[in-house]
């Protein structure tokens, strides 16, 4: 009787804790017994995308930060900018729902534990170099024109999803910069891993949704783990079939002083190169390592530039005079030119930059980010407590009161003047903040820049956008209401 006693006990005075401790943020109502708000959980992918809104108003409205529970386990939802970036500061270490991802992309940059990830994180930074990155030029060039043949396919017909063709782009691009491997015309592999990855993101969230199944023995017998195994399988295949393939080159070509140029005359030097010349010369990693980097490289690198893409271009065909000022700035940077895109050129698509950047904050990519609690951090209004939980939501972030009373408006005039801009310089978190920020952030600049001075100096886009309706799949994805119509125009 006492086995069944005790834990009752405990759930009880952990949620009356909660809710008298002076210093904690208020708690959420609809707390239930036993369960706290699980019950918040429960529906689909579009309620709990409805649920993440819901609970950022909530914390914006208790001073940017609020106490849920799930189960035993007590959760902070923080939105003020300022607390975003202490915590994400003083904590480093990613919260225990990283490790549902960790049988695909093990100990990588996203999910990697804080020892190693200190490790890797310094030995990767020179492999994002503006030297580096400069070399993908040609590649983002190259990739830019091709999605622009496709979309050609689709002139005059009415609204379709674009976001197949920027997805499918995008996963070509990474894997021919990270990789070093051309895709482009393994259609099927490409379909193939797409949809996998699609799968494990799915996968991923119903877990977390089920809270039954965050116990890794139950999840072990459930029927998501085995649909988990059947998608591990292609999305490791392709990057361990493709390290071997590489290894095996850079070892015959090692004594070569020009290596990158004795690889399929590779014009640049691919991430997996790097990462084995580390390997190899130095010992820094091993191949399972290897593979990890370049798993989280290639989703991280063509997931979320697909889809701030797809925002971006549904949010410019949503806003007519928004895409005439698109226009005018490319003609005043390449006038009648069908030329690649420059490094020079990409420095005066100010315009161009600021409606990424309004599109990344009304529409946040991954518009959660969560770290365990190894230590009481102080807030400006609360004290968070060590040992728990703390999501960090950027769609509340990019909401907050310091973005003015216009704050849900589409205005990407608000980035050209910094008066109208947030004083506080984490206000933005499009690429989260503090020392785990986006390692790809001046990579995916560069990649969507170049795609979209492409994609508009050939089409215009018409779409609404007040028609969408949203999910998060870990990532936020659309649902319906995304699609576009495309008509060419003259340059």
């Amino acid at each position: 009787m006492w086995i069944v006693i005790l834990p009752l006990v405990a759930l009880c005075c952990t949620a009356w804790w909660v809710i008298t401790n002076k210093d904690e943020p208020p708690a959420y109502p609809g707390y239930l017994p036993l369960i706290g708000h699980a019950h918040l959980l429960i529906g689909d992918s579009i309620k709990l995308w409805n649920t993440v809104k819901e609970l950022s108003y909530e914390s914006l409205k208790a001073g940017g930060a609020i106490a849920v529970s799930i189960g035993p386990r007590t959760i902070y939802v923080v939105t003020d900018p300022d607390d975003y970036l202490t915590v994400a500061n003083t904590c480093l270490q990613k919260d225990n729902f990283y490790e549902f991802a960790k049988p695909w992309l093990g100990e990588g940059l996203v999910t990697g534990d804080l020892p190693i990830w200190k490790v890797h994180r310094r030995l990767l930074n020179p492999a994002f170099s503006q030297v580096v990155l400069d070399g993908f030029l040609g590649v983002f060039n190259g990739q830019s024109r091709r999605l622009v043949r496709d979309l050609e396919a689709e002139v005059g017909k009415g609204p379709f999803d674009h976001w197949v063709y920027t997805r499918h782009n995008a996963l070509e691009t990474i894997c021919l910069t990270a990789l070093g491997v051309d895709f482009t015309d393994k259609s099927v592999l490409n379909s193939e891993y797409v949809n996998a990855a699609e799968q494990m993101f799915n996968i991923l969230v119903d877990r977390f949704q089920r809270f039954w199944l965050h116990s890794h023995w139950l999840y072990s017998w459930s029927g998501l783990r085995t649909k988990q195994d059947q998608c591990l399988k292609i999305l490791h295949n392709m990057s361990n079939t493709v390290l071997q393939k590489r290894k095996t080159d850079y070892l015959r070509n090692r004594d070569c002083k020009d290596v990158e140029q004795k690889t399929k005359g590779l014009k640049f030097k691919p991430f997996m190169d790097l990462l084995l010349e580390l390997a190899i010369e130095k010992g820094a990693f091993n191949n399972r390592e290897i593979r990890e980097h370049v798993d989280t490289m290639i989703v991280g690198g063509h997931d979320t530039s697909a889809s701030v893409l797809m925002y971006t271009m549904l949010m410019i065909g949503s806003y007519p005079q928004v895409q005439e000022k698109i226009f005018e700035e490319l003609n005043s940077v390449f006038g009648e030119e069908d030329r690649d895109v420059t490094k020079q050129d990409l420095s005066q698509l100010v315009y161009l930059e600021a409606v990424l950047k309004e599109t990344m904050r009304i529409y946040p990519i991954v518009p959660v980010t969560a770290r365990r609690l190894d230590r009481d951090v102080k807030l400006r209004n609360y004290t968070l407590t060590r040992g728990r939980t703390c999501f960090m939501f950027v769609y509340g972030v990019h909401r907050h009161p310091m973005w003015g009373p216009d704050a849900e408006e589409f205005k990407p005039e608000r980035w050209l003047d910094p008066a109208t801009l947030p004083e506080c310089p984490t206000a933005f978190a499009g690429f989260n903040m503090g020392r785990r920020i986006c390692i790809g952030k001046s990579y995916a600049y560069m990649s969507m820049k170049t795609t979209l001075a492409h994609v508009f100096r050939h089409y215009r886009v018409s779409g609404d956008h007040t028609k969408l309706v949203a999910k998060i799949d870990v990532m936020l994805k659309p649902v319906s209401g995304h699609y576009v119509t495309i008509e060419r125009r003259k340059m």
